[in-house]
């Protein structure tokens, strides 16, 4: 094939590409008015340094978590912790407030997850609370709860947002010890259906400078308001800019301070761009290029949800298997989107920035951008779905002419 309050309790490359690697002058505007030079969306992978093997100062056993967590993690293959988690978990046992700086895929669920159990089974934590910027972020939070907390009676809710809200007040009428949320739902959980969150003695913000990016900081210091005073915090975050410095100053108290950040995301990705003119050639040269055997497992980024349905739909009637993530879709479709992409069931996923927030996906070939992104920030983050896991990725950026 071508492929609402209840009291709740607590082709070819020349034609194609732009031939051999230049700078470009031309200017590239985006949706918002800013202008993204193109040559920026130029560069070859550096070549891979010498690897330094890792060797943790601890095992999990060293530790001292509960034997049935670690009966769990020894099923689940766990056997030395990364080193995120070997520098956090620690102190997160301890109670104390964390501030974790580490890129994407690098273990940082477990080394929020492992303390925040271990303190809920001895009694040291009542109720943990788990911010996330995305549904698809929580819901692999949840996956990830659910395998480290089996068989040790301990419950969780996940309130997202595009999803029916009744299931998530019902399983919060559970009292369950940890709640996972974006932060919108959240808010209208409080807002408009009764939640309290007096005895949640531990907050998680997960991917925080991504919440930032995607305007979410109010809602966030409106749930924050409903605390309690005297709480654990443990923040993660892949970068670390001034705005957030002076955030974190006024909501962490005396934080262990963590940075596991290896490098530039874009070190490793041969990144380059596709000059294209109208609409008609850019379709058809994406329908080339998903042609290639080499673009096996493909991450395609659009600028609008109506944009990216199209384009999902027009790949599909030609044959390929391919399918889309936006903010029109349910919550259902979009884990099946992702399930779907994950186990090769198709080539291509098809997404918007948004519904791409915190997605981690092994072995992504190739990051095209079809649409160029509002800012480099956003470019950043949207090529290093691929090149992970030390591999060389590759990204290319449609340029009209």
């Amino acid at each position: 094939m071508p492929r609402k309050s209840f009291g709740l309790p607590q082709s070819n490359r020349n034609r194609t590409f732009s031939g051999p690697r230049s700078h470009h002058p031309d200017q590239v505007k985006n949706k918002r008015g800013s202008y993204i030079p193109s040559d920026r969306f130029i560069q070859a992978a550096t070549p891979k340094a010498e690897e330094v093997v890792f060797v943790p100062e601890h095992s999990f056993a060293d530790f001292g978590l509960d034997a049935r967590i670690m009966a769990n993690l020894t099923a689940r293959g766990y056997t030395h912790p990364t080193p995120i988690q070997d520098k956090t978990i620690a102190a997160g046992l301890a109670g104390q407030d964390v501030l974790g700086l580490a890129n994407t895929g690098t273990g940082k669920t477990a080394a929020f997850l492992l303390p925040i159990i271990h303190r809920i089974l001895t009694g040291e934590t009542k109720r943990a609370l788990i911010l996330a910027p995305t549904r698809e972020l929580a819901t692999q939070i949840d996956e990830e709860f659910r395998g480290f907390a089996r068989g040790l009676g301990l419950y969780d809710a996940i309130c997202v947002g595009g999803t029916n809200i009744n299931p998530q007040i019902n399983a919060l009428k559970r009292r369950p010890q940890i709640i996972i949320a974006t932060p919108g739902r959240l808010k209208d959980l409080i807002n408009n259906y009764g939640l309290t969150l007096k005895s949640s003695d531990t907050l998680v913000l997960d991917e925080f400078d991504r919440m930032l990016d995607m305007g979410f900081i109010r809602d966030i210091q409106f749930i924050m308001s409903g605390l309690p005073e005297v709480r654990q915090s443990l923040f993660f975050s892949a970068t670390l800019n001034d705005e957030i410095k002076q955030m974190i100053s006024t909501m962490l108290k005396d934080p262990v301070t963590v940075s596991v950040v290896q490098g530039q995301t874009a070190s490793q990705i041969d990144q380059d761009v596709v000059r294209v003119t109208g609409r008609d050639e850019k379709s058809a040269v994406l329908a080339d290029l998903l042609k290639k055997p080499e673009f096996e497992k493909v991450i395609i980024f659009g600028q609008t949800k109506y944009g990216v349905q199209r384009l999902s739909d027009k790949l599909e009637q030609a044959g390929f298997r391919v399918a889309a993530i936006h903010g029109n879709k349910s919550q259902g479709q979009r884990q099946r989107a992702l399930q779907d992409f994950k186990a090769d069931r198709i080539q291509a996923l098809i997404a918007t920035d948004v519904a791409a927030r915190g997605l981690d996906i092994p072995n992504v070939s190739h990051v095209i951008n079809y649409d160029q992104p509002n800012t480099y920030d956003d470019y950043i983050h949207r090529i290093g779905r691929t090149g992970r896991a030390g591999k060389t990725g590759k990204a290319l950026t449609f340029v009209e002419r």
